[in-house]
């Protein structure tokens, strides 16, 4: 077994996998991996298992030390990738020994980044996942001298994969939608600015929600609280839209006039302050 030792947090750094499905009765939002295609694609470099757990990072990757020989993965954000002060690849396989310390600079574009490693981080498991959230896991983040234990994997040396384009995981400004189940007591005025309109994001935004600067009319009736999941859309009384992202409550008392697409959260999760999106809607 092997341990890796937090040297610099980075910013909000956590571990993640798929998330808790099953504990929305109970009030237990899912988490999990906020750019899940980023996040499974560092377990397919490495022939993980697709939910082990990966270190997920915010503009900052933090820096680590291995005590024993293993191999990881870089995905998401693009920035540049540094073992003992030698430049690796991002999308690649990277054997590291005993002693290696890896550090990332500051991303150049999009915000969360994922470092996997052969057969995960084994964190401990809180309701049948090890992702980080507050009250669950006995720390909301990562931070400087914590210790995550791993397998050391010495037959990592044999193995390499990596991905020479990775321009699929460009930015993308449309987002496919679906109707949320408030959709259809919209204004046909309202469902146009919806649906032909460019959005922007706010800087109100993090693992539980990510809010857009202009507004919708609102001129529909208060209703009761109801279920709600990731990536849907409420509309506010005072005409916010607001895109509930992977940390977000279970219910909520807003009208829900879209649902992202898996995909769309993945690209949504991934744009920064001052970038724009539109939705298109999927038609069933």
């Amino acid at each position: 077994m092997g341990k890796v030792e937090i040297l610099e947090s980075g910013f909000f750094s956590t571990i993640q996998d798929e998330g808790r499905l099953g504990f929305s009765k109970f009030g237990v939002p899912r988490s999990g991996a906020m750019d899940k295609t980023s996040f499974r694609l560092a377990n397919a470099l490495l022939g993980n298992q697709e939910n082990d757990a990966c270190i997920e990072w915010v503009f900052q990757a933090p820096v680590l030390k291995f005590s024993a020989p293993t191999s990881i993965s870089i995905t998401g954000a693009f920035t540049e990738c540094f073992l003992n002060g030698v430049p690796v690849k991002m999308y690649s396989r990277i054997f590291v020994k005993k002693g290696d310390v890896f550090s990332l600079n500051f991303c150049k574009n999009k915000k969360y980044g994922y470092v996997g490693i052969r057969n995960g981080f084994l964190s401990d498991v809180r309701l049948e996942s090890r992702s980080f959230f507050k009250s669950i896991t006995s720390s909301p983040i990562l931070s400087k001298d914590d210790e995550i234990a791993y397998q050391k994997d010495e037959k990592s040396v044999m193995s390499f994969s990596s991905i020479s384009d990775a321009s699929y995981f460009d930015d993308h400004d449309k987002l496919m939608v679906y109707k949320g189940a408030e959709f259809d007591q919209l204004a046909s005025v309202q469902k146009r600015v919806l649906l032909n309109s460019e959005f922007t994001i706010s800087d109100q935004a993090n693992r539980m929600a990510i809010q857009l600067i202009e507004k919708l009319k609102n001129t529909l009736p208060s209703m009761l609280t109801s279920p709600v999941l990731p990536g849907t859309l409420q509309l506010t009384p005072s005409g916010k839209l607001i895109v509930l992202m992977r940390d977000c409550q279970t219910t909520g008392g807003y009208p829900r006039v879209l649902q992202l697409s898996n995909k769309a959260i993945d690209i949504i999760a991934q744009k920064r302050r001052g970038e724009k999106c539109k939705f298109q809607l999927i038609e069933e």
